[in-house]
């Protein structure tokens, strides 16, 4: 199969899990949110908690599983599930904007995952961050395969090269503390880590928990990290200049 036509089912298949996504967020905020999502959180079970965190576990393994089953290696792999877990999160905001009219701007905050802590940050911030895997993706995907037959190339002149690879790690571990800094020094402030791991916690350490409302987001930590994978992005093109010009040509 053509790579444009696996980009185009895969963009199907995100579009369509970003709005069963967003569905499920809606039937909590009416439950949960009547008057509209605004920290701090409200008080909910036990059950459901443990719920929404299965359900955020099985979007990933569903991501993945089709991301696997798309690609014929490991770095096409890698590509399609940048590809579809970017595709999933942007139209996800999209259908809460079409539904609810919630992010009311880009800088409304979110509840942006659970697993393995809470993250929080504007709702700009995760959509930056789905632009660089969609061009990084689409920069390996067009390397790897022949335009025509849609079958690997024997040599794939594209490599990302240690280098990139390491800038990647690199940038993606400082989002990913930008994003969970604020709650885990809030939690921290009141709580050891031994309390925090052991089953007995504190009975009023959940009143504590919920009372978070984040207020300032690590920009300068969130943009060295988005720099960073800009850089690697560059590498990228730089170092295949000529062959990506080439390989777009045949792609268009």
């Amino acid at each position: 199969m053509k790579p444009s036509l696996l980009l185009l089912l895969l963009l199907l298949f995100a579009i369509a899990m970003g709005y069963l996504e967003s569905a499920v967020v809606v039937y909590i905020r009416a439950l949960y949110y009547p008057q509209g999502f605004l920290f701090p959180l409200k008080l909910i079970s036990r059950q459901i908690m443990f719920t929404e965190m299965g359900r955020e576990l099985a979007t990933i393994i569903m991501l993945l599983t089709v991301a696997i089953l798309t690609g014929k290696n490991s770095i096409t792999r890698f590509a399609f599930f940048l590809f579809a877990f970017a595709i999933w999160d942007i139209f996800y905001y999209v259908f809460l904007y079409l539904i609810l009219g919630w992010p009311q701007t880009f800088l409304t905050w979110d509840l942006l995952f659970f697993i393995p802590t809470v993250w929080t940050g504007p709702v700009i911030a995760p959509l930056i961050n789905c632009i660089i895997m969609i061009a990084i993706s689409l920069i390996i995907i067009i390397h790897q395969y022949q335009p025509n037959t849609g079958k690997i190339l024997p040599n794939p002149p594209f490599c990302t090269g240690w280098l990139v690879w390491s800038l990647l790690i690199l940038g993606s571990v400082l989002i990913f503390i930008a994003y969970i800094q604020e709650y885990t020094q809030y939690i921290l402030h009141q709580y050891t880590l031994t309390q925090l791991l052991s089953p007995n916690h504190p009975p009023q350490m959940l009143s504590y928990v919920l009372a978070f409302v984040p207020q300032h987001f690590p920009w300068f930590l969130f943009l060295l990290g988005i720099k960073i994978h800009l850089w690697a992005l560059g590498l990228m093109l730089k170092r295949n200049y000529n062959i990506s010009i080439k390989v777009l040509k045949k792609y268009l």
